[in-house]
């Protein structure tokens, strides 16, 4: 069970090595940078070390007493990531496949409108923007 923030890239392989052990479901997500308009090269993420780590670990302690998890892991990167980088990563690991698909639902929804980073966008022409809060992704969190 661990929350962890880094700028370097992460080997999903060697995180779920020995993950879950003895648990019947492993579920994972990993984010990936996406330029849906062609015009993006990066997308920067800045965060408050100490205070981010803090949030991940507290929001993963509450969905492995909410779910039952006998394992969960967060990744999240920050610095600039260029397009098709990894942004994160939730593993989860249940007893049973719907409290691990659950669970993962419920991080996931957390770390995209709650969660303590704040992303911009790099176009391939140097401007930037911020990225804001989509009403889908609040809306997300009503059903927790």
């Amino acid at each position: 069970m661990s929350a962890r923030v880094q700028s370097d890239p992460f080997d999903l392989a060697s995180e779920l090595a020995g993950f879950g052990a003895g648990a019947g479901a492993v579920v994972t997500f990993t984010g990936i940078v996406r330029d849906d308009g062609g015009m993006l090269d990066a997308l920067e993420i800045e965060h408050y070390p100490g205070m981010t780590e803090r949030a991940l670990t507290d929001h993963g302690l509450a969905a492995a007493s909410r779910f039952g998890l006998a394992d969960w892991r967060i990744v999240h990167r920050h610095g600039r990531i260029p397009v098709g980088g990894q942004i994160m990563m939730v593993a989860t690991a249940a007893r049973h496949r719907r409290a691990a698909f659950d669970a993962a639902d419920f991080l996931m929804d957390w770390l995209k409108s709650r969660a303590p980073f704040w992303k911009r966008e790099i176009a391939r022409d140097g401007t930037t923007g911020w990225v804001a809060a989509r009403p889908e992704d609040e809306d997300a969190l009503t059903r927790w």
